[in-house]
């Protein structure tokens, strides 16, 4: 299931970026994110991210 940009920019809140696909994976869990939020995650190209409009591109690039 594609996930919306902003609702997975919900439960990144707090992150100090850069940040790596393992800090927003966990970050998500701790903010309670569900399974297609954490999973959406855990798929994006690239292992870093230099800012919270980096993580939404790739969240782009996945949804096609």
């Amino acid at each position: 299931m594609a996930v919306n940009p902003i609702q997975v920019q919900k439960f990144l809140s707090g992150v100090d970026y850069p940040a790596s696909k393992d800090d927003l994976v966990a970050r998500a869990q701790q903010q309670g994110a569900d399974d297609d939020v954490v999973s959406t995650l855990q798929e994006l190209p690239g292992e870093r991210f230099e800012s919270p409009s980096a993580v939404s591109a790739a969240i782009g690039e996945l949804n096609g």
